[in-house]
C-alpha cells in the first residue's frame, strides 16, 4: 500500500516479509493431538496475515482450541509504536502471545458470568430487579429493571447521559449517580438496545453490594487464580501500564450514520475514543463492560472452560447449569436498538445463528462476544473450538470487513460441525 493510500485509510505500515513481525508459541500448538491438519492450521493463520494486510490492525494475537488442545498461539505486528500516525523513527515494540491488549466489550462475558457464579451461590435472583438490592437505582421509574434485563441488553438504560465528561467513566461512584438519576427509554424489557458501557457498572455495584467485596477481588478468586491466568484483570496496575498495547484509529474516518451510531453507543467519535482508552487513567481504572485486560490465550481458555462444563484443569470453576443458563438465548432475533443491526443476546453473550449469524455460517450453537468491532472472542460447541482474535486497530466500517469476514468463514469452515455424540457433553 502506498504512502498515499495509507494516510487516507488510516493504516499502518506492513513489512513485506511477515514473518520478521510474526511471534509464534510451538510449544503452544499441537494441532496433531486432535487430528487437526497442517493444511487447516495454514489456512487460518493466512487468513490473518490477510487481515493483518490491510493494515488496519498494527498488532494481532490469535489462540484457537480444537477439542481442548491449543493449535494456534500466534501474534503478528507490533505491540505499539507503528500506527498510522506514528513517524518512522518512534520505537516499535513487537507484539508477542504474551503482550496484554485490552478486550474492550469483550470483558462483558467475563462478568455477566460472574453474575452468574453469584446467582449459582444463591447471593442473587437474576429475575430480581436491582432497586432489591440496590435501593437506590430506582429512582425515575427504574424499580422494575431487573438484573437478566441488564445481562441481556433490554434495561432501558443504554447509554450514559448526554453531556457527561469522558473522565467520568474511571470515577464509578459519579457514574453510579448518574446512572441512578437517569430517566430509562424503556422498562419493560421487550426491545434490545446493547448497553455497551453501563450495564457493567450496575451489575458490578450489585455484585459487591452482595459480596461485600470488590468486583476485582470476586474476578480473581473464582475465575483468574483458579484458571492460572497471569493477566486477565480489570485495567492494569500502574507498574504495567507500559507493557500494555497501544490502541490506535484507523481505517476511513466514520461518516453519518456511522458516525451517529458509534457516538450514540460510545458517547464520542472515533478519535475521541482512542485518545481515551490510552488514557492511563482508563487502562488503571475498574470498568466491568469494558476495560478487562489480557491475552488472547487467556480468552481463550475461559470460552475453553465454558466448554467444558465450567471445568479447566480439572478445576470446577463454576456448574455446568451456570453455564448452560449464561449462554441460553433470550429472546428472538431482532434489531438492536444502539448497533442498528439483528443481534441475538442470552444473559450476557452474543449468539451466532443459522444459515450465518455474527460467529460464522451454521454457528446456531455458538456464543461469545466482540470488542470494539474487530476483537472476536467465541466458542462454538457444535465444533468444539474456541477462538479468541485480539488486534489494536479500531476501524469501524473499512477496507478490513472482507478480510475479517474470511477468517470467521475460514474457521468456520476447517471445524466441520460435529456429529451431536462428538459435541461436549457439558454443552449438550
Amino acid at each position: 500500500m502506498n504512502r498515499l493510500a495509507r494516510r487516507a485509510l488510516h493504516s499502518s505500515v506492513v513489512p513485506r516479509d511477515l514473518a520478521t513481525v510474526t511471534c509464534r508459541d510451538p510449544a503452544g500448538e499441537n494441532p496433531a493431538a486432535v487430528g487437526v491438519s497442517e493444511a487447516s492450521v495454514d489456512a487460518i493463520w493466512k487468513s490473518v496475515e490477510s487481515l493483518y494486510r490491510t493494515g488496519t490492525h498494527p498488532g494481532m494475537q490469535l489462540s484457537v482450541r480444537h477439542k481442548g488442545e491449543q493449535i494456534l498461539h500466534r501474534a503478528i505486528g507490533h505491540a505499539t509504536g507503528n500506527g498510522p500516525h506514528d513517524a518512522a523513527s518512534t520505537p516499535k515494540v513487537l507484539m508477542t502471545t504474551d503482550t496484554p491488549i485490552c478486550y474492550f466489550s469483550a470483558s462483558k462475558a467475563v462478568t455477566a458470568l460472574l453474575v452468574h457464579i453469584l446467582a449459582e451461590q444463591g447471593r442473587v435472583n437474576l429475575l430480581d430487579p436491582v432497586c432489591h438490592y440496590c435501593p437506590e437505582f430506582a429512582q425515575n421509574g427504574k424499580r422494575t429493571i431487573t438484573i437478566h434485563q441488564i445481562l441481556s441488553h433490554r434495561g432501558g438504560i443504554p447509554a450514559i447521559p448526554k453531556g457527561t465528561p469522558i473522565d467520568v467513566l474511571w470515577q464509578s461512584d459519579e457514574v453510579w449517580r448518574l446512572l441512578c438519576e437517569a430517566e430509562p427509554v424503556e422498562v419493560d424489557g421487550t426491545r434490545v438496545a446493547y448497553h455497551a458501557i453501563t450495564g457493567g457498572y450496575v451489575l458490578q455495584r450489585v455484585l459487591e453490594r452482595v459480596t461485600g467485596e470488590s468486583i476485582e477481588t470476586f474476578l480473581d478468586r473464582h475465575i483468574r487464580q483458579p484458571m492460572g491466568m497471569r493477566w486477565f484483570t480489570y485495567g492494569i496496575g500502574s507498574d504495567q501500564v507500559s507493557e500494555l498495547a497501544t490502541n490506535y484509529a484507523t481505517g476511513p474516518t466514520p461518516m453519518f450514520p456511522v458516525s451517529w451510531i458509534i457516538n450514540r453507543a460510545l458517547g464520542g467519535d472515533i478519535h475521541t475514543v482512542e485518545k481515551v482508552i490510552n488514557d492511563p487513567r482508563f487502562q488503571e481504572a475498574v470498568i466491568p463492560a469494558g476495560n478487562l485486560c489480557g491475552t488472547a490465550e487467556e480468552m481463550g481458555r475461559f470460552y475453553q472452560m465454558m466448554l467444558n462444563g465450567g471445568v479447566w484443569a480439572g478445576k470446577q470453576i463454576c456448574d455446568p447449569l451456570t453455564v448452560k443458563r449464561a449462554v441460553q438465548q433470550f429472546g428472538s432475533l431482532q434489531i438492536d436498538r444502539t448497533m442498528m443491526i439483528p443481534m441475538r443476546f442470552s444473559a450476557g453473550l452474543m449468539l451466532g445463528g443459522n444459515p450465518v449469524g455474527l460467529w460464522g455460517q451454521h454457528s446456531r450453537y455458538a456464543f461469545g462476544h466482540v470488542g470494539l468491532i474487530n476483537k472476536f472472542c467465541w466458542a462454538d460447541a457444535a465444533r468444539d473450538i474456541s477462538v479468541s482474535l485480539l488486534n489494536t486497530g479500531l476501524p469501524i466500517v473499512g477496507h478490513q470487513l472482507p478480510a475479517l469476514a474470511k477468517f470467521v468463514y475460514t474457521v468456520c469452515r476447517e471445524f466441520p460441525l460435529l456429529p451431536e455424540s462428538q459435541r461436549p457433553l457439558a454443552m449438550a
